[in-house]
């Protein structure tokens, strides 16, 4: 099994490839770190079947894996003080990368917010209130989805926004949540960064950018000149070009296909190990290089309990399977929505992006002709390059 930033790239890989059943020409964007958080939220109350499918999907280890303890650390202590987590267990993991993450570079802004919205009346644990507080700096908040639907959504909607700094609103449309609602988990990450080298607007030009062999579109294409870490993977049939933001904590890396049409095997090819060693510093290069990269945005919103399901994580959406005891004492509570929403923004300047997871021939050697040239499909992701943590995934196919 594997560690914090493992199980967050390994389970974002695995549900960009669910999300793509559905998107083979469409573009993606999403949040693995937020989700996988929200959902570790959840495992904390977990037990039973409900839990080993949550620890399943993520690939934790079973010792990492406890959920709320919760037991006064000793008679002296008030009773509201509590030991949340065994030394080394999961959330002790991600309570570690959640304080790295939050003391970044000052010229970053990383806020990271989840939260679980349940249905008032629910006689909670003061334990499990207490140790989300303690360890991921959320709070679960409960609402009246039964007797006041549409100002719980609004209630939801406002907090995104919030954390978003207004870039998410209307999380929730009007109709998604319905008075049967239970839990509601919702996520919410914002990033905003500019570029180690910035690109300079008097350089952008319109250009060609390939969605097929036989269709283009126009978009307004950047440009810089500069030493780049790149590297080309013979298996992906792909280049790879890593754009640090300022000061180098935080990169975001580029898989381009070496043919307009060879998505799909960079796509079937992408794995933890694989990703790991191709941004490696064995396996990249520093060479100077002609960049040419779109301007884009992204927005998508995603109801993941589909594609949560089909990677089997199935009971906890289940009331009569749910076992969420370690946060109420009622086995009638479940997990009723999980809705993801992330946006992106790519320009001259840097990046703005919000939301609401075998061996590799790596040939150093080969030739790249000194241009990278992003003018059709390519996978990108943002990436705490300390931890090799993945913050967002996308796909462009379409800027």
């Amino acid at each position: 099994m594997c560690s914090i930033s493992q199980a967050i790239t390994e389970m974002g890989l695995d549900l960009y490839k669910e999300l793509n059943k559905n998107a083979a020409n469409k573009n993606i964007f999403f949040s693995p770190m937020s989700i996988t958080t929200g959902l570790s939220m959840v495992l904390l109350s977990a037990r039973g079947n409900t839990a080993t499918q949550i620890i399943n999907l993520h690939q934790f280890r079973s010792d990492q894996s406890a959920g709320v303890t919760c037991e006064p650390s000793s008679p002296a202590v008030k009773p509201c003080s509590f030991k949340c987590d065994s030394v080394g267990g999961i959330h002790t993991e991600f309570q570690a990368l959640l304080s790295q993450l939050k003391n970044l570079n000052r010229s970053y802004v990383l806020s990271l917010a989840n939260r679980l919205f349940a249905q008032t009346g629910y006689n909670f644990h003061q334990q499990y209130l207490d140790c989300t507080r303690e360890l991921y700096g959320a709070m679960l908040q409960t609402v009246d989805f039964e007797n006041a639907t549409e100002a719980a959504r609004q209630t939801i909607n406002l907090w995104v926004e919030r954390q978003t700094q207004g870039k998410i609103r209307e999380l929730f449309v009007p109709g998604v949540i319905d008075s049967s609602a239970v839990l509601v988990l919702v996520n919410a990450i914002y990033f905003k960064a500019t570029w180690e080298y910035k690109f300079e607007e008097k350089n952008t030009m319109p250009t060609k950018f390939w969605i097929n062999q036989n269709e283009s579109q126009s978009v307004q294409m950047m440009y810089q000149k500069g030493t780049f870490k790149t590297a080309h993977i013979e298996e992906m049939k792909a280049q790879i070009l890593v754009i640090p933001y300022t000061g180098k904590s935080l990169n975001m890396i580029i898989l381009l296909p070496d043919e307009i049409t060879g998505l799909e095997q960079v796509e079937s090819a992408m794995t933890y190990d694989k990703l790991t060693l191709c941004t490696s510093l064995e396996s990249t290069r520093e060479r100077e290089v002609e960049v040419y990269l779109p301007r884009f945005k992204l927005e998508d919103t995603f109801e993941l309990n589909l594609p949560l399901k089909e990677l089997g994580m199935t009971d906890v959406f289940e009331e009569s399977k749910a076992d969420l005891s370690g946060m109420a004492p009622s086995r009638q509570l479940y997990l009723s929505k999980v809705v993801h929403k992330a946006c992106v923004e790519v320009n001259e300047e840097g990046t703005l992006a919000t939301a609401a997871t075998g061996s590799v021939v790596v040939d150093k050697s080969y030739p790249l002709g000194g241009s990278f040239m992003a003018d059709h499909p390519f996978i990108f992701f943002i990436q705490h390059s300390r931890t090799n943590t993945i913050l967002f995934l996308g796909k462009l196919c379409s800027p």
